[in-house]
């Protein structure tokens, strides 16, 4: 567990509609040619075409992880 979070539990999941009603925004990290994105199809998307982290190097994952950390605390501050 790291930055106090545990995320042990969670996966990543593909948005459905039942998820995306009542969203104001979905926050995809990034959709690639080959795989099949439905988010487009949902209401209000923004793709922040991030790295997928999986098979990286530990110092990568944090930084991508930190990256995430900053958009969203920039996106909560209305930037």
């Amino acid at each position: 567990m790291e930055k106090g979070i545990d995320i042990s539990g969670n996966r990543p999941k593909l948005p459905t509609k039942n998820m995306a009603e009542g969203a104001d925004l979905i926050v995809t990290m990034g959709c690639s040619v080959e795989e099949v994105c439905p988010a487009p199809l949902l209401g209000n998307v923004v793709d922040w075409g991030l790295e997928d982290p999986k098979g990286k190097p530990i110092d990568e994952v944090r930084g991508i992880r930190d990256e995430i950390e900053r958009r969203v605390l920039q996106l909560v501050a209305g930037s």
